[in-house]
């Protein structure tokens, strides 16, 4: 009687599949405990709660604007301007041939015109002193001064009749006539005393 092959290799293949078996689970016990492992170690480093952060508006600053320059220049201490200063010393020789000047317009002190014959003379020549600040800027120009000088050659009262103002060359004109003593105007053979228009000349040169 022929035996079945299937029958006759029964208990190898029940062993060949039991220890198959076997093999897996050890398998599967060997290696799952590493891959919980690595899952757990990734779960921990996702953050679960992401902090928002509120930046506020950049706010932008509002420049101040730079002061306004002045008008006039502020004089330095610079020592080294003295030496391109030139002034111009005032001719008066030919005062004599100048008409007596109009009555300023009715604006505080009235001038009141008095004839005469020989005009005022200067005993020494008007020297102003140039201001700082006119200097500095490099203004130059022409003052007028009208002055009332006396019988006796001084300068009793000043007014402009044409200046350069906020330059301090008005004022330097004015002080220069006050300081200079005259000789008196003549009325025939009469001392007498005047108005007359003084023109103060500045100007700069460069040595």
């Amino acid at each position: 009687m022929r035996v079945d092959p299937l029958v006759l290799n029964y208990p190898v293949r029940i062993r060949a599949i039991s220890l198959g078996v076997i093999i897996l689970i050890a398998s599967v016990f060997y290696f799952s405990p590493r891959l919980l492992e690595n899952t757990s170690a990734i779960e921990k480093y996702i953050p679960t709660d992401i902090e928002s952060i509120v930046v506020p508006p950049t706010e932008q600053m509002q420049i101040e604007k730079p002061p306004a320059r002045p008008s006039v220049p502020i004089a330095s201490e610079d020592e080294f301007l003295d030496d391109d200063i030139t002034i111009e010393e005032t001719d008066l020789d030919d005062l004599e041939d100048w008409d007596a000047p109009p009555p300023p317009p009715d604006q505080g002190r009235k001038v009141k015109f008095i004839p005469y014959d020989k005009a005022p003379k200067p005993l020494s020549p008007i020297r102003p002193e140039y201001p700082e600040i006119a200097m500095e800027a490099g203004i130059e120009g022409t003052v007028i001064v009208q002055a009332f000088i006396n019988k006796r050659g001084v300068v009793e009262e000043t007014m402009i009749l044409k200046g350069i103002p906020n330059t301090g060359l008005n004022e330097a004109a004015e002080e220069a006539v006050k300081r200079t003593r005259w000789k008196p105007a003549r009325q025939r053979d009469k001392k007498v005393g005047v108005w007359m228009s003084i023109p103060i000349n500045f100007k700069l040169t460069n040595n």
